[in-house]
């Protein structure tokens, strides 16, 4: 019996003693596992915040590319904006703006996160996101100060239009149309001060110089009008006139003369260039032709890529000018002479056959530096606006292809379709009809694209 408590009481022993022996080794397992859990939590709570102001800091790269898309002069916060107050996290954007060009921007964010009401982040991030700029629109006719005049039943079908000065329309002229596609009409209202003297053009303030906009009774707009200081609507429909509209005035397409010079690969005198008595011929790419060119009885000229005229262009009595097969990119036609290009009796400016026109470019204007004018304003630019360098008349059609008065007039009607007409003043009257939706090159409203997103350490 005595040796049978013993053993009893030996294996109590035992099992005091492996607790002992345990215990030291499961305090320590539960200390590391505390520890790790109690890291993981750092950690968590670490990226957690790190996430915070990484969405911060995205947030911000959305914020500024929607108001630089508002207004282009944006240069960023003045300091830190807050996003968030939430659960004893705050979070912050910090924007800066940097313009590399006319067309590149870079965006700087930094993103920060912070715990309860600690000044001091607990986490930040920067990303640099570089911007570019392309131009956005289907503009058929854009017009600088000398405005848009249209009359009879002259007609733009297709394509919005963008005017800096005024609009006129008279008789059955129409923009737009009620069964097929309403069009867009902007207009700046950049016409004074009225005479125009040294600070000509400025946008007109209101009441001064009349509305932008005069539409006579049946002429008519299909489409939505935004017009500075316009206040009378009659005459508009499908949305019609947005009333408060404030349109600013924008600058016409630019185009660099030198690389077209430069670029020059042989000469013709104006007489050999011409073509009436011949069937066909070819100007090649590259081409000046010195002093004025006739195109006239039923020759057809295949145009191989840009020319550059010193003189003036008349194509008459069913003369064409047409595109080359296969050609990539619109050849230019570059006009330096007073008149400009003439079209009439049937004549043409055809595409070829995939559709690609050809865009014309007059350059004459009344100041002393034509036609190599950088910049043409005050009364030199009021009184260019009257001078006549596109003229379109008698039964001749220019489809796909683009006109462009860079300083001066364009007038077109009895004509046929045409692509797109740009100039100071632009003058559509009979029958003339836009409706094939070419667009002006290099013209449009412009918005900023996201072209590169890193982040700095």
């Amino acid at each position: 019996m005595n040796n049978l408590k013993s053993i009893k009481l030996n294996q109590r022993g035992g099992v005091l003693l492996a607790i002992v022996i345990m215990l030291p080794f499961l305090i320590m397992i539960v200390a590391s596992y505390t520890e790790l859990t109690i890291s993981s939590i750092q950690l968590s709570r670490k990226d957690q915040l790190r996430t915070h102001a990484q969405l911060a800091a995205d947030g911000g790269v959305d914020k500024a590319v929607w108001q630089i898309n508002q207004t282009n002069t944006w240069t960023g916060t003045a300091g830190q904006i807050e996003v968030q107050n939430v659960n004893n996290v705050r979070t912050t954007y910090d924007i800066t703006v940097n313009s590399v060009s006319s067309t590149q921007k870079v965006i700087t964010s930094i993103g920060r996160s912070y715990q309860g009401a600690s000044t001091n982040p607990s986490s930040s991030v920067k990303v640099e996101v570089k911007l570019r700029a392309i131009q956005t629109g289907d503009y058929s006719v854009v017009t600088g100060v000398g405005g848009l005049i249209m009359q009879n039943s002259s007609k733009i079908i297709n394509g919005s239009v963008y005017v800096n000065g005024t609009l006129s329309l008279s008789n059955s002229a129409q923009i737009g149309s009620e069964s097929i596609v309403p069009v867009n009409v902007k207009v700046a209202h950049q016409a004074c001060p009225n005479p125009a003297n040294a600070t000509f053009p400025r946008v007109c303030n209101s009441g001064e110089n009349g509305q932008p906009i005069s539409i006579s009774n049946p002429a008519h707009i299909y489409g939505k009008v935004e017009a500075t200081n316009q206040t009378n609507g009659s005459g508009m429909s499908n949305t019609g006139l947005v009333p408060g509209s404030s349109v600013p005035p924008v600058a016409l397409p630019t185009y660099d003369r030198t690389p077209h010079k430069n670029a020059v690969a042989s000469q013709m005198s104006g007489s050999s260039a011409e073509c009436s008595s011949q069937p066909t011929k070819t100007w090649p790419a590259n081409l000046k032709i010195n002093g004025d060119v006739d195109i006239s009885g039923n020759c057809t000229i295949t145009l191989e890529g840009n020319v550059w005229i010193t003189g003036s262009l008349t194509m008459r009595n069913s003369g064409q000018l047409v595109v080359k097969e296969n050609l990539e990119t619109p050849p230019v036609v570059m006009i330096d002479g007073q008149s400009g290009v003439r079209m009439r009796n049937g004549s043409a400016m055809n595409p070829n056959s995939d559709g690609k026109g050809m865009r014309v470019i007059t350059f004459a204007s009344t100041a002393s530096c034509t036609p190599e004018c950088v910049d043409v304003t005050g009364v030199d630019l009021k009184n260019s606006q009257s001078l006549l360098t596109v003229n379109i008349d008698n039964v001749s059609s220019a489809p796909r292809t683009e006109f462009y008065a860079r300083w001066s007039k364009l007038s077109a009607g009895n004509s046929g379709s045409v692509g797109a007409l740009a100039g100071q003043t632009v003058e559509l009257r009979n029958s003339l009809a836009i409706t094939l939706g070419t667009s002006i090159t290099g013209f449009g409203d412009q918005i900023w694209l996201i072209d590169n997103y890193r982040r700095t350490f």
